[in-house]
């Protein structure tokens, strides 16, 4: 049976770094590169990264039912994964990984509902997520406050998720990760 393994968090839980963890320390899962209008940040480079897509052809793939799951998060800014993606990566015969936001997530076992293992990674605190994002200094202190918000209003979607790890310790919450992926894998 294929699988897909989804990985959803609020921002600054540690998800993004328990994500390259397990694509380090498991060679059959292969990442799910997801689309987005957006502009690149940075050094990010378009299917690597993400796929870049303008609005208008976005939802021309909206239309044409390209997509696993999508979501205008903004006006005119999408992000969604393409069912091509996940197919690629079948075929490769190895499993799906993605990190992706919580709306995602459920949308994401929703759809493979028996094929997928979900997992919220939890912060120990509301205080901690808000001192992790201000350490980070990549945003400023009202989009802080937003995400911090959006932190606590995602924290109680996690009952709809079949694992929830606290990242109190890292080192912890990647031994945790480490049992739940293997299970799953290997079931």
């Amino acid at each position: 049976m294929n699988k897909v393994i989804i990985f959803s968090a609020p921002s600054g839980s540690g998800k993004t770094t328990l994500v390259k963890h397990c694509l380090e320390n498991f060679p059959a899962l292969e990442f799910s590169i997801s689309c987005t209008t957006r502009q690149p940040r940075g050094n990010e480079k378009d299917g690597v990264d993400y796929y870049f897509l303008t609005p208008e052809v976005f939802r021309q793939r909206i239309w044409e039912n390209a997509f696993v799951e999508f979501e205008e998060v903004y006006e005119d800014k999408y992000y969604g994964t393409l069912k091509s993606e996940v197919e690629r990566i079948w075929n490769k015969g190895k499993t799906v990984i993605f990190d992706v936001d919580v709306k995602g997530g459920i949308a994401l076992k929703n759809y493979f509902a028996d094929q997928a293992l979900s997992v919220f990674i939890m912060p120990p605190s509301i205080e901690e997520l808000e001192r992790r994002l201000i350490s980070r200094a990549t945003d400023d202190a009202e989009t802080i406050q937003t995400r911090v918000e959006k932190a606590e209003h995602e924290m109680t979607f996690q009952n709809q998720f079949d694992q929830v790890v606290v990242n109190t310790d890292l080192e912890d919450a990647k031994t945790e990760i480490e049992k739940t992926v293997h299970q799953f894998l290997n079931a």
